[in-house]
């Protein structure tokens, strides 16, 4: 290995120039940065470093790791480098390393950008969220036509696979607090009703409440931090480990491939288990109303069956069937816009379910309003 150079000229215009010769390689003896800056300090005024590497014959990391200790030694003494000197690799390496180009991290103290500066940027971060969430729906959308054309590339298996986690594996906790749900709305309204010994409403109460909204809303948030949380971990690992990226480069459009089948598992799922809620809510009411306010289960049973009705049942599946959607699409959507890196999969996750929670409620809102208008 030819042994590594290192000559200092320092030209009369206040310019150190570096000439480096031989080989710069972790295995040689290497000249130390320390060596350059005592010749700076022995009196010589320099302005500038400037390097000539026409006799260097090979270089690996030990070149860098001098270079960035004799660049940042020179930041700190204000001396401006000149690279063009430099290989071109090595020119592309020192610029990546530069601090100029570190990924931010958190600021430590510092002055804080003026006032409309931050609601400027935030406002361009909420328009450019904005058109994202419409450019993802609108991919879904087109994957979900070529899905009904029988051309969406996607695995039956996956679908199969994903029916099953979010369904008979959510019931057991759908079932939980949907029944303590309705045990709730029982309490709260016999406290109510025993005043005026109506205590035989308690079922209509319960039984509109259950089917009508409580049951859907309760599954949706259940779902959005059971299933949405676990779609946008999913999606943010292999965003994180470029398995995303791999299926672009093979062909695939990661819309159809991933998210369709997880958005068609949810939109199956979610009314059944809707059906379920509500069930369980009811039989959580009729608990307390044959404990608590000595009601006959024949009783109750007739009571709930005279409030409910055609429309209150379907009115509650078509909740479940928009909070499908809107969970499956914030679970994947966070999923996709995951960062590459181990903390963004979990605020993806968390975001996921921020968004699937607050959808849900916005959703509810627009369509209570929508029936009330409609007479529904």
């Amino acid at each position: 290995m030819t042994p590594s150079e290192l000559n200092i000229d320092t030209t009369s215009e206040g310019t150190l120039q570096l000439t480096l010769a031989g080989e710069w390689k972790l295995g040689n003896t290497l000249p130390q940065a320390d060596g350059v800056l005592a010749h700076v300090a022995a009196g010589v005024k320099v302005q500038r470093l400037s390097f000539a590497t026409g006799a260097l014959e090979g270089w690996d990391s030990g070149l860098l790791i001098f270079l960035a200790k004799l660049f940042a030694n020179c930041r700190r003494d204000g001396i401006i480098v000149d690279q063009s000197g430099l290989p071109a690799g090595v020119q592309k390496l020192m610029n990546l390393a530069s601090p100029e180009n570190q990924r931010t991290g958190v600021t430590h103290g510092g002055a804080h950008p003026p006032f409309l500066e931050r609601v400027a940027d935030a406002a361009h971060d909420q328009l450019k969220g904005f058109k994202e969430v419409l450019a993802f729906i609108g991919e879904a959308t087109l994957a979900f036509a070529k899905m009904l054309r029988g051309k969406a590339e996607f695995r039956r298996l996956d679908l199969v696979t994903t029916i099953q986690e979010t369904g008979a594996q959510a019931l057991p906790i759908v079932c939980l607090i949907s029944l303590l749900v309705g045990m709730i709305l029982a309490f709260v309204a016999a406290i109510q009703l025993k005043l005026f010994g109506a205590q035989i409403y308690v079922a209509d109460v319960v039984g509109i409440g259950m089917v009508r909204v409580m049951g859907a809303i309760m599954t949706g948030i259940i779902m959005s931090g059971r299933t949405g949380a676990a779609f946008a971990a999913q999606l943010g690992t292999m965003q994180v480990n470029e398995e995303i990226d791999a299926l672009e480069s093979l062909g695939f459009s990661p819309v159809e491939f991933l998210v369709l089948p997880r958005m068609l598992a949810l939109m199956l799922m979610m009314p059944l288990l809707c059906v379920y809620a509500d069930l369980m809510g009811v039989l959580g009411g009729m608990i307390v109303g044959v404990g608590m306010l000595d009601l006959g289960v024949i009783e109750y049973v007739n009571q709930s069956k005279a409030a409910l009705n055609l429309t209150h049942f379907l009115v509650g599946l078509f909740h479940s069937f928009v909070f499908g959607i809107l969970v499956a699409v914030s679970g994947c959507l966070r999923g996709i816009q995951c960062e590459r890196s181990a903390s963004a999969v979990g605020y993806a996750a968390t975001s996921a379910v921020v968004t699937g929670i607050v959808s849900i409620v916005v959703a509810t809102a627009i369509i209570t309003l929508s029936c009330q208008v409609l007479g529904i």
